[in-house]
């Protein structure tokens, strides 16, 4: 009889002896994939600007297999700060074996909603700076290939000795956006087109770090419940997102936000499938499907 029990689910996604760190890990998608994570066996480290929050997130949600260790005091759009989590990681770990470059901002809002151009150039020119512009593309592209570019040695680290058949085993996961694919502007221009941005460098980075033997891929989320679309948490680091509020939006085929389980479905399979490569993996519900992209 043929042999089965390899292919059972807690062995195919296992992080039993791993280590990953996600960025921007205190609340939001962040902080989903950081529990999926450490709820399969990993040490998880969650690093951004905000102690409490970081400090909350892990208290809230320590789960009974892995860890979640707080790292705060991290902007991960400086390299100062970034050598210095490094640092910090690099005296209690040998490697790490999973980054997800996941902190972001949402950036400036300005509906093309004028048909008269002079209008429409009004509205744009006084709802949007450059300054806002160039915080959102620093921080949701320019820091995501920084932090992966930092973490490159100890990643590498991870990789078995030649001869064990094993080339990948260690993997990088971005997280960008529907927004990046989409054609609809949605409001936010700076954002989307950071996205977009983002969706490229993935591939970019795919590419070039192969030789390195670092795995390259991102996630592409919906609508799914964090700060950045809800504006608030409670006080366990989640946010609430009311499906009747994604169903309004009248393009949402599943006429809800996404679920801390189907995030952590995602990222699970790209953190432990190393015969995947450069490639981005879209959550949205089936978005996509209705709006061009």
């Amino acid at each position: 009889m043929a042999e089965t029990h390899h292919l059972q689910a807690s062995k195919l996604f296992s992080m039993n002896g791993k280590v990953a760190v996600v960025t921007g890990g205190g609340s939001g998608i962040g902080l989903m994939t950081a529990q999926a994570l450490s709820a399969n066996g990993a040490k998880v480290y969650i690093v951004g600007r905000n102690t409490e929050k970081l400090e909350t997130a892990s208290k809230e949600h320590e789960p009974d297999q892995g860890e979640i260790i707080p790292i705060g005091n991290i902007d991960v759009t400086k390299k100062a700060d970034l050598e210095k989590v490094v640092k910090q990681i690099e005296e209690k770990e040998q490697c790490i074996h999973l980054l997800v470059a996941n902190a972001g901002i949402g950036g400036p809002k300005a509906e093309p909603d004028k048909e008269d151009a002079g209008e429409l150039k009004d509205k744009l020119w006084e709802a949007e700076s450059v300054e806002e512009w160039n915080e959102t593309y620093s921080t949701d592209v320019t820091s995501v290939y920084f932090t992966t570019v930092a973490f490159l040695p100890l990643l590498q680290a991870a990789i078995k000795p030649k001869g064990s058949g094993e080339k990948f085993s260690s993997s990088v996961i971005t997280t960008s956006s529907m927004s990046g694919i989409m054609r609809h502007a949605q409001g936010h221009f700076a954002y989307n087109a950071a996205k977009g941005a983002t969706v490229h460098l993935t591939k970019l980075m795919s590419a070039e770090f192969m030789k390195a033997g670092v795995r390259v891929n991102s996630v592409a989320p919906g609508y799914f419940p964090s700060e950045m679309t809800t504006k608030t948490s409670d006080d366990r680091q989640k946010s609430d997102l009311p499906a009747e509020k994604v169903a309004d939006k009248g393009h949402v085929p599943q006429m809800r936000g996404g679920r801390d389980e189907e995030m952590s479905r995602a990222m699970l399979m790209l953190a432990t499938n190393t015969y995947v490569n450069g490639q981005i993996l879209v959550v949205d519900g089936g978005v996509l499907n209705t709006i061009s992209s």
